[in-house]
């Protein structure tokens, strides 16, 4: 059975380590050690533990209730507004995101380069949630 450290965890739950490190200090996950003194998590575990948290993770984050289920939290690293239309790119990870939006939603979220935002894709559309 494969089993993944506290940061793989955490970036397959997309969390930040030390908050995979609570959940597991708290006993919301199970843990072992490794014969290096490292703290694992069975896969089975961490695939039921997934569940849970992608079921509960709105209520209790804060994040808005969406429909748009594929969400890529990170960076914006540009914004060109035009006229009536505007371009936000947000680099999430390995992947570059680009959403062509209103200029109107740009300066109601204040969207400006350095801010972490999340791209929410559906089906040709990317949307952005301010975070």
């Amino acid at each position: 059975m494969q089993s993944y450290t506290i940061g793989q965890a955490a970036r397959l739950l997309g969390v930040s380590p030390d908050t995979a490190r609570r959940w597991a200090d708290a006993g919301r996950v199970a843990t072992h050690r490794d014969e290096g003194g490292r703290r694992l998590i069975n896969g089975r575990d961490l695939a039921a533990f997934s569940v849970e948290v992608g079921h509960g993770a709105h209520a209790e984050d804060g994040e808005p209730y969406t429909s748009a289920r594929n969400a890529f939290p990170g960076i914006v690293t540009a914004v060109k507004l035009g006229d009536v239309a505007a371009q936000v790119e947000i680099q999430a990870g390995p992947h570059r995101l680009v959403s062509l939006l209103t200029r109107e939603a740009v300066e109601e979220l204040g969207l400006e380069v350095g801010m972490q935002a999340t791209a929410r894709v559906k089906s040709t559309s990317v949307h952005i949630d301010r975070t």
